[in-house]
């Protein structure tokens, strides 16, 4: 829990108080997140020379001001806001405070960077040239891998996860287990069932073991291959510089197949369903890199842009 035996007697016993209702319902790191932040706020009131009793809006916006001033980040402020508003809602169901000023303090808005997003014409270029012929059986899971997370933009954990009886050849579907053991269906392209089917026939059978199971993907040691090494096989693929565009990561596929699929003409609930988001919100971010590279082009063309 930390020691609150320094704080003064009052502010001690709500302190462990506050802490033994935390501990019912939340995580271990949430607990001494929220805790801590619980007791900056009771410093800061000592600071001020109030009581907790005096604990009012205006004391919660000069601490949350104070933090931003020595230049926390958003999230920061942001968890410290949720934590403010459980002590003083804890405040208040136990008498202590005569009225709640939690819900009358707003965290401030999260900032979402836009995704970096691979060029279509040179990704298409670099996944022609990722494996010719003769290749090793690296070379062949690397092709796959980044065929089929670009294809289907699905996570990479995700395709680390996959066994064999979730490829459906006949159909041209992937069946993924997302967040919170969500199941969805999706498609997968012909280069990249062609790429898959080139590694379960000629990578996989040389590094499988009796004890690799039914992961489609394995390791050299035949194990179900990692979310570590499946990384760098998309570095290696794409860390040229004419098909980069800012980074070479899984989530850079996963954000290129989304918005290629937006600038193709695809709807947005069809691309949220195929990214799995359990929110139409976290699908929206593709729509303004969509936008952005609109304006880019606008920018460049039209004579009075």
């Amino acid at each position: 829990m930390g020691d609150v035996s320094a704080e003064s007697g009052d502010v001690a016993e709500v302190l462990t108080e506050f802490h033994h209702a935390l501990v019912h319902d939340r995580s271990p790191h949430t607990v001494r997140a929220y805790l801590a932040d619980a007791r900056a706020l009771c410093a800061h009131l000592n600071t001020l020379g109030r009581r907790l009793e005096e604990l009012d809006v205006a004391t919660l916006r000069s601490w949350l001001s104070g933090m931003h001033d020595s230049g926390a980040s958003r999230a920061t402020v942001a968890r410290r806001v949720a934590a403010a508003r459980v002590f003083t809602a804890f405040l208040t169901r136990t008498g202590r405070l005569a009225a709640d000023p939690g819900p009358m303090v707003s965290a401030p808005r999260q900032q979402r960077s836009l995704p970096g997003v691979l060029d279509e014409e040179k990704t298409a270029t670099a996944l022609d040239n990722s494996s010719p012929p003769g290749d090793s059986a690296a070379a062949l899971r690397r092709t796959a891998v980044v065929e089929v997370l670009y294809a289907t933009g699905i996570r990479v954990g995700e395709l680390c996860a996959l066994d064999l009886d979730d490829i459906d050849r006949e159909r041209r579907t992937l069946r993924v287990w997302g967040k919170g053991s969500a199941q969805r269906v999706v498609p997968v392209g012909a280069p990249a069932l062609a790429a898959l089917e080139r590694w379960l026939r000629d990578g996989r059978p040389q590094w499988a073991t009796p004890s690799s199971g039914p992961a489609v993907f394995l390791g050299a040691r035949g194990g179900r291959l990692g979310t570590r090494t499946a990384r760098r096989d998309v570095h290696q693929c794409l860390d040229r510089e004419e098909a980069r565009n800012g980074s070479s990561s899984p989530h850079t596929l996963r954000h290129s197949a989304a918005t290629h699929l937006l600038n193709g003409g695809a709807d947005l609930r069809s691309v949220q369903e195929l990214l799995g988001h359990a929110s139409l919100q976290s699908t929206q971010v593709y729509t303004h890199v969509s936008v952005e590279r609109l304006a880019h082009t606008y920018n460049q063309a039209h004579p009075r842009a």
